[in-house]
């Protein structure tokens, strides 16, 4: 039988390499339990990073358009990580969601993870009257009823033997001047919002929180 129970934890604010490694120890132990045939539970961990930019494996570096003597002037980190997708930014005021997921337990594979995730998200956004969609050819959840699109949450994820780790970054009070200083997933042709953007007003975290931990809940539940 499947076990589809989401075991929810918030880490409060860590440092990026930190919850790296953090992460990096559940992935390691879901791994070998499952080769040892024993059965996984699933983790999805909230956290808030200090002002981070991370590069995806197959990203381009030419994608931080400032010199890395410029990070310590704005108190930034930068990183090369192991997950898929381009260079992101990570900062206050942002829900970063690492899902430490055994597939197996959903019968499912990555692209269906991915749209299942990015569901979550959608769902959470109209609670706030939001409508949100995916594009092709570039994860992640946007706002398109403007004059270019707009990414509200990224999303970058590893997956190995099944086992899932990173995963996405939900801006809702994030400053978003930090964005100016990437070429966010590598796009230069799109914007970046936040819920503050959208709402015109402060959001409290621990009420998105609440909500997302609802319809991560919810949708990966409703996966047949």
């Amino acid at each position: 039988m499947c076990n589809k129970k989401i075991i929810y934890q918030d880490l409060g604010v860590m440092q990026y390499a930190d919850a790296y490694e953090f992460q990096l120890k559940h992935f390691n132990e879901k791994i070998e339990r499952k080769k040892q045939g024993l059965k996984n539970e699933n983790q999805l961990f909230f956290v808030e990073h200090p002002h981070v930019y991370t590069l995806g494996k197959s990203g381009d570096y030419a994608n931080l358009t400032i010199p890395e003597s410029f990070l310590q002037k704005i108190n930034a980190t930068f990183y090369r990580t192991d997950r898929g997708g381009d260079i992101t930014y990570h900062g206050y005021g942002q829900i970063v969601i690492y899902p430490i997921f055994d597939l197996g337990n959903f019968n499912i594979l990555i692209k269906k993870y991915v749209f299942s995730i990015e569901e979550a998200i959608i769902r959470t956004l109209k609670e706030y009257n939001i409508n949100a969609v995916r594009l092709d050819n570039a994860a992640g959840v946007w706002l398109t009823d403007r004059q270019r699109p707009e990414k509200i949450c990224a999303l970058g994820v590893r997956v190995s033997r099944g086992i899932t780790m990173h995963g996405l970054a939900f801006n809702i009070n994030t400053d978003l001047k930090y964005f100016s200083y990437i070429n966010p997933c590598g796009f230069t042709d799109k914007g970046v919002t936040s819920l503050q953007k959208e709402l015109k007003k402060e959001i409290k975290t621990e009420e998105v929180k609440i909500l997302l931990q609802k319809y991560f809940s919810e949708v990966f539940d409703e996966i047949k």
